[in-house]
């Protein structure tokens, strides 16, 4: 009669554990099958590559980068600050999967239209030094394959990268408690760090109207606003040779407006970012400006030697 009782007892509590087991799989299961729903790649629209032009390739594949340097106007804890800012476009080869500078010529190879981008200004007794790197399909046929930002001064350096996968992968890592570490997934749409490079290649194609675009890296980790796509209106307008976009989002109360040469290369001449500056009784509106001090077309990276710093001088610095 134990015997039977302890079988029964023993085949109870098996069922009732393997109910268990089953049951926390099936949740683990779906808790996968959650994670790879959010994962789950949403391919950007089918768009054909755009032929390049052979005034395209000659400008861009004759083994120079372009440098552009500018006097800086630059809005930060409520007052205007002055310093250089410099834009350096130059092509490469990229790698999809690593999402990196290809290091020899592979099939898949994708080759892009890079900008370096640099901000360098005084904050009172300490400097600030900014950064944002974005990459570009010259085919003008996806969004950008990754952006990079990142910011050094006194008080600490903050650190981005966006790459572009199955989603908008976005890695932020700052000082700040409340921004410490942040991985963030958003669904792919128009980047602002991405219009200078498109204006490069194809100004008559960047989005106009009413759209949704992610404003740059630089914008929401210095103003420590979300990270999300904002709506924005833009409008594109020539006078004299010259054509102005302006990206206006209403909810951040920021109009940015790139000048630009109407004909090709589109070289960036000016621009002017407007929003509200500084905190409480110190915050208010200012306009930030760049305008162009001069522009080399050379191979920077074979010029690191001490013979070579008097071409800092061609860019006025």
């Amino acid at each position: 009669m134990f015997k039977k009782w302890l079988t029964l007892e023993l085949s109870i509590v098996l069922l009732a554990f393997g109910s268990t087991v089953l049951t926390s799989c099936q949740e683990k299961l779906t808790e996968n099958k959650k994670e790879l729903v959010a994962v789950k790649e949403t391919p950007e629209p089918t768009v054909a590559k755009k032929v390049l032009s052979q005034e395209f390739k000659d400008y861009w594949y004759a083994g120079n980068a372009e440098i552009t340097s500018y006097d800086l106007e630059q809005a930060r804890y409520g007052e205007m600050r002055t310093g250089k800012a410099v834009k350096i476009f130059v092509t490469e080869p990229f790698l999809k999967d690593k999402q990196v500078k290809a290091d020899g010529n592979n099939a898949d190879n994708i080759p892009i239209l890079k900008l370096n981008a640099t901000k360098n200004y005084l904050t009172g007794i300490y400097p600030y030094a900014i950064m944002t790197s974005s990459f570009y399909p010259v085919h003008d046929n996806a969004h950008a394959i990754k952006v990079a930002f990142s910011s050094q001064e006194w008080c600490g350096q903050v650190y981005a990268q966006l790459n572009n996968r199955a989603q908008f992968e976005i890695s932020s890592h700052s000082y700040f408690e409340t921004e410490a570490d942040e991985d963030i997934r958003l669904d792919k749409t128009n980047l602002e760090d991405e219009v200078w490079n498109r204006i490069r290649i194809d100004p008559s194609a960047l989005p106009a109207g009413r759209i949704e675009m992610i404003p740059s890296l630089e914008f929401i980790r210095l103003t420590h606003k979300p990270l999300r796509a904002y709506e924005a209106t833009t409008t594109t307008s020539t006078t004299d040779g010259l054509s102005k976009y302006e990206i206006n989002y209403p909810e951040l109360e920021r109009i940015l407006t790139i000048t630009f040469t109407e004909a090709f290369p589109h070289t960036i001449e000016t621009w002017s970012d407007t929003y509200k500056s500084g905190n409480g009784a110190n915050a208010q509106t200012l306009t930030s400006k760049a305008t162009k001090i001069a522009r080399l077309k050379t191979p920077y990276w074979t010029q690191n030697g001490n013979k070579d710093l008097y071409l800092r001088d061609s860019l006025g610095f």
